[in-house]
C-alpha cells in the first residue's frame, strides 16, 4: 500500500531547499558583506536567489497575466477570464475580450494534462485572441481534488472534451497540443456517430502521439522499456496530509519535473549557473528570459494515477488510438466516422518528444475523410516547444493554422457564445 510519507518526503526536501536559499540569500545579503571583495559573498547571495526563487514556484499555479488587447480599433480592450464549465478536474474557459465585437474564429484550445498547468500556452493564446474567440481547457492540480470525487483516466478526459464541445456548440475549432492529440481525435470520432452537430469545423492536432510507435524517440523508449507493474510501484504516490486531495493516488509533479529536467540536464545546469553569475553581477531582472521560462517550466501539478497509467498502457504501449481500437464508456470509437470534419497535423523537424511521422499518422487513421479535408505541416528546424509557443509558431504555423480554419467554415453565421457559470466563492 502507498504510504503518504513518501509524498511529504518529496515536500519536505522542496521546502528545505527553498529555506536553504533564503537563508543565503538573507545572510550573504547584509550590508556588512558589501566591504568585502570576495566573489564568493555575490555568489553564495545570488544562489540562494535563484535557489529560493526556483523551489518556491514549484507548487505555485502561475497566472495567466493577460490583462488586454489590442483591437482593430486601435484601442485596448480588457481581457475577463470567465469559467463557461467548471468539473472536478478540470474547468473550460473563455478569454472574453471586453468591448470588441465577437469574432467568427471561435477556437478551442486543448492543453496538455502532462505535468504543467495550461498556462503553458499562455504565448499561444495571446497570439490567437487579436483574430479569434479563444477558449482552453484548464486542467486542475490532482493533489487539490478530494478522493470523494472519484477517479479520472484517459476516458473521462476524452468524455470532458466531449462534454466541453457540446456545450461550446457549432463553429468550433480545435487545436490540440502535444499529449491530448490523439484523445481529441478520439473525442471527434465518438461525437461522429454520437453527437455529429457537436463535431468541431476542423482539428488541428500539433506535435502528438497518435501513433507513438512511427517514429521513436526517448519517451517512446521509456514507454516500451519498463512495464506497468514498475511505473505503479516507482513513480504511483499518495497525495500527504496538507492538502485537500489527500490520500489520492498520483504521479507527483515534483517527480515528473526531475525526469524532465534529467532529461536535458546539463542545458539545464548551465542556465542556472549563467543565471547565477548573472544575478552576481547584477545583470539579472525580475522579467528577464530565464525567470519568464522557468516560472512556467518549474510550477508542475500533480496528475492522477490512473490518467498516467491508462495513457501510458493504452496510447504508448498497446497503441489503442494508432491502431483504432479505443473504447470510451463501452463504446468502441471508429476514427473512421470522422467524415465532415477538416484535420490538419503540425510536426517539428526537430521535435525530439514526438517525432515527425506520430502526428500525421492521424490522417491515415481518416480513411472517411476526403483528401480535401487533410492537411500537414513538417515545420523544418521547429523543435517541440517551437510549434505551438515559439517563433515557428508565431511566423510561420500561425497564420497557416487561421488560414486552414478560414478554409473549412462549415457555417456562414457568427459564433455564438456558450452560456458563462461562474465558479462559486
Amino acid at each position: 500500500m502507498k504510504s503518504m510519507m513518501s509524498y511529504d518526503v518529496m515536500e519536505t526536501l522542496r521546502i528545505t531547499n527553498q529555506w536553504l536559499g533564503a537563508s543565503a540569500k538573507a545572510l550573504y545579503s547584509y550590508p556588512a558583506f558589501g566591504l568585502s571583495t570576495n566573489p564568493f559573498v555575490a555568489m553564495t547571495a545570488a544562489w540562494g536567489e535563484v535557489t529560493e526563487r526556483s523551489f518556491a514556484r514549484m507548487i505555485t499555479k502561475p497566472d495567466w497575466n493577460i490583462s488586454h488587447v489590442v483591437g482593430e480599433d486601435g484601442r485596448d480592450h480588457l481581457v475577463d477570464i470567465e469559467t463557461v464549465v467548471e468539473r472536478p478536474f478540470g474547468d473550460l474557459i473563455h478569454f472574453n475580450v471586453m468591448g470588441r465585437e465577437e469574432k467568427p474564429r471561435k477556437v478551442l484550445l486543448v492543453a496538455p494534462m502532462s505535468g504543467h498547468y495550461a498556462t503553458l500556452l499562455r504565448s499561444t493564446v495571446v497570439s490567437l485572441l487579436p483574430d479569434c474567440e479563444v477558449y482552453i481547457t484548464d486542467w486542475h492540480n490532482a493533489r487539490d481534488i478530494p478522493v470523494s470525487e472519484g477517479k479520472f483516466d484517459v476516458e473521462d478526459y476524452t468524455l470532458y472534451l466531449v462534454d466541453f464541445l457540446r456545450e461550446m456548440g457549432p463553429d468550433t475549432h480545435v487545436i490540440a497540443v502535444c499529449q491530448p492529440a490523439p484523445i481529441a481525435l478520439a473525442a471527434t470520432a465518438y461525437l461522429a456517430e454520437e453527437d455529429p452537430e457537436a463535431q468541431p469545423n476542423t482539428l488541428t492536432l500539433i506535435g502528438g502521439p497518435i501513433d507513438p510507435g512511427a517514429a521513436p524517440t526517448e519517451v517512446t523508449d521509456f514507454g516500451r522499456s519498463v512495464t506497468m507493474g514498475q511505473l505503479e510501484r516507482h513513480v504511483i504516490q499518495r497525495v500527504g496530509f496538507k492538502h485537500r486531495g489527500a490520500g489520492r493516488l498520483v504521479y507527483p509533479g515534483l517527480q515528473q519535473l526531475a525526469s524532465f529536467i534529467t532529461m536535458n540536464a546539463d542545458t539545464h545546469s548551465t542556465a542556472f549557473f549563467d543565471q547565477i553569475v548573472a544575478t552576481a553581477k547584477g545583470e539579472a531582472s525580475e522579467n528577464d528570459r530565464h525567470n519568464k521560462f522557468y516560472d512556467e517550466y518549474l510550477a508542475v501539478m500533480d496528475m492522477t494515477a490512473e490518467f498516467y497509467l491508462s495513457t501510458v498502457e493504452r496510447i504508448f504501449k498497446e497503441r489503442e488510438i494508432a491502431r483504432n481500437v479505443f473504447v470510451v464508456d463501452g463504446k468502441q470509437v471508429d476514427i473512421s466516422k470522422i467524415t465532415d470534419v477538416a484535420v490538419k497535423t503540425v510536426e517539428g523537424a526537430n521535435d525530439d518528444i514526438s517525432a515527425p511521422g506520430q502526428c500525421v499518422a492521424a490522417l491515415e487513421l481518416c480513411t472517411g475523410l476526403p483528401d480535401s479535408l487533410k492537411a500537414s505541416h513538417l515545420e523544418p528546424g521547429a523543435g517541440h516547444y517551437g510549434i505551438f509557443a515559439g517563433r515557428s509558431w508565431r511566423n510561420n504555423i500561425r497564420p497557416l493554422v487561421l488560414e486552414f480554419i478560414d478554409a473549412n467554415c462549415r457555417h456562414a453565421k457568427k459564433a455564438t457564445k456558450p452560456r458563462v457559470v461562474k465558479k462559486a466563492s
